[in-house]
């Protein structure tokens, strides 16, 4: 192995006394020394021989000096080998050709050996230091190769993971323009077991594996507590307390979590860091701000984290917008941002409802023009359709290869520990839909023990009367007592007792519910046949059973839910 200071040099010079003084000088100098006596044997000699330096005669019969260092440059590439040309030659014009042909310097003769040798010397450094450069360069390449393909893989992982849900139902509309392969910002909608559109916008800190890091578990708790029943505040406890418990310190995410319940015209919405996104009412051009009012995802521990929602009242044609920051941040190439007025503005300019959510992308990427991201740019827009025109292609669908069970039956009671602090509904309905046939029909099934249980609850547990309700005013007081009553519960109990019978062409679910209450006068309720009924609730469960019948001293009730050619 050569050391450092030693390096092989082929000299090329067509005088024999100048070459074996510059043979002499070199050698004595510590250095292997090739030489060559024309261009062509240079050039031989330069493939055979894989020197690191030359010193090449400008000026020799046949091909002169610039013709080979042309050549030369031309092979190595990227590889750099430095060629001092030797000249005689004093002219600045000549002078000028020898580093146009591909020399890098010259030296005149007579040699100064003292010159020649810091020449060497300086050069040596110079390749050495090109060598370097182009291996961390190589190096450099293969990391991002790598980084690349590590985050194509975990893209792939996580598209697996967060389907596409129903974003390609026909009332939402969205757009991601990522940065890096591996989005930081994740876009998910799926309908839940009553048959309201959860959708969720996110913006994690970072971009690439950082925020792969936190966007599949998000998107995997997303899912999963969608289809097993989980309402609006318990999906989001359960991915603050997922990111918090995944997530290094310092990375979390921004996000609004919008539940849009179409029979009743209502979105509940919850931001969490996300800038102030908006309900806009095409009828009277009115922007409802859905402004942060908590902290994001990953950041509180589970008992200091706040789900509070705000309810928002819309109708059919009404849009919800929501979007991340890289829309304001968004710089075009004299460094100004695009803002929130800029947004607003297009909002304001809006003449037909259909083409704002075009409108907006068009606007923001004519504002950046050629200039690059800095951040990932996301936009949804999910308009408020009637229930019935609501049609989205990934919900919990029957399996018509697999029926389930025939028969089974399933009893739980709930005490007053359990009833203080667990909502037992999405546990009995994620056993329910294990049933194949029952999934098309978990949003009724859903409506049914959600209603019975509310009764049970409210009504034969606590004891609160239903005709408190009849006002704003009594509304709120209402639920102010019922929070009061059951923090302070200490006796109680509500059973289910769930009874299943069923096929591929027919079935029934028969839901017994028995509390531990006083009971009330049902002889009055008129569920024989007559059309009144004591509040929507036990209204609703009529008409959704085929069956609705109270047992008793009124505080159990059996109602049995029909599908197909049941005889029930």
């Amino acid at each position: 192995m050569l050391t450092p200071a030693v390096i092989k040099i082929l000299v090329v010079d067509d005088n024999p006394t100048d070459r074996l003084v510059l043979e002499t000088i070199l050698r004595k100098q510590g250095h292997q020394v090739v030489s060559a006596d024309n261009g062509l044997t240079a050039l031989q000699l330069f493939q055979q021989e894989q020197p690191d330096l030359i010193l090449l005669d400008a000026l020799m019969p046949g091909m002169d000096g610039f013709e080979v260092a042309e050549r030369i440059k031309k092979q190595v590439g990227e590889d750099f080998i430095p060629i001092i040309f030797l000249t005689s030659l004093q002219d600045a014009d000549s002078l000028a050709r020898c580093l146009d042909a591909g020399g890098d310097d010259f030296i005149s003769k007579p040699y100064n050996s003292l010159i020649l040798r810091a020449k060497i010397n300086a050069f040596t450094r110079m390749r050495a230091m090109n060598h370097t450069l182009l291996t961390n360069r190589d190096q450099i390449s293969e990391h991002n190769r790598m980084l690349i393909r590590e985050q194509e893989v975990a893209k792939r992982v996580f598209d697996k993971v967060a389907h596409v849900g129903c974003l390609d139902a026909d009332n939402i509309k969205h757009s991601l323009s990522a940065v890096s392969v591996f989005n930081g910002d994740v876009v998910l909608a799926g309908v839940n077991a009553l048959g309201n559109l959860m959708v969720f916008l996110g913006d994690f800190t970072g971009h690439g594996l950082d925020a792969a890091l936190g966007a599949m578990p998000l998107a995997q708790t997303f899912y999963s507590m969608i289809e097993k029943g989980f309402n609006h505040q318990d999906i989001l406890v359960e991915i603050n307390k997922k990111l918090n418990e995944v997530l290094p310190v310092g990375v979390f995410c921004c996000g609004l979590l919008a539940e849009i319940n179409f029979h009743e015209g209502t979105i509940k919405v919850w931001n969490g860091g996300l800038p102030d996104c908006v309900i806009y009412k095409p009828a009277s051009g009115e922007l409802s701000l859905l402004k942060s009012r908590h902290l994001p995802l990953g950041v509180l521990p589970a008992s200091q984290f706040n789900s509070r929602a705000e309810m928002y009242d819309v109708h059919v044609g009404d849009r919800l917008y929501l979007w991340s920051d890289g829309i304001h941040e968004a710089e075009n190439h004299r460094g100004e941002q695009f803002g929130e007025q800029r947004l607003f503005d297009v909002f304001q300019n809006n003449s037909r409802p259909e083409s704002l959510f075009n409108e907006v992308n068009a606007a923001v990427n004519q504002f950046i023009g050629a200039s690059e991201h800095t951040d990932d740019i996301s936009v949804m827009e999910i308009t408020l359709v009637s229930p019935e025109n609501f049609k989205a292609s990934h919900v919990l669908t029957q399996d018509s290869s697999f029926a389930g069970p025939d028969k089974w039956s399933m009893s739980y009671e709930l005490n007053p520990d359990t009833l203080r602090s667990f909502n037992p509904l999405p546990l009995m309905l994620n056993v329910i839909v294990q049933v194949p046939m029952l999934r098309t029909f978990s949003g009724q099934i859903y409506t049914v023990l959600t209603e019975l249980f509310n009764n049970a609850l409210d009504h034969g547990v606590l004891k609160l009367e239903s005709a408190t309700k009849n006002s704003s005013e009594g509304f709120s007081h209402y639920y102010q007592s019922r929070e009061v009553l059951l923090q302070n519960l200490q006796a109680g109990s509500i059973r289910f007792d769930l009874d299943y019978q069923g096929g591929r062409k027919g079935g029934a679910l028969i839901i017994d519910v028995v509390d531990s209450g006083d009971g009330f006068d049902y002889q009055n309720l008129g569920l024989a046949g007559g059309d009144v009924y004591s509040g929507r609730g036990v209204h609703l469960v009529a008409k959704l059973c085929s069956t609705l019948e109270y047992r008793g001293r009124g505080n159990a009730v059996r109602a049995v839910y029909s599908w197909g050619e049941s005889a029930f």
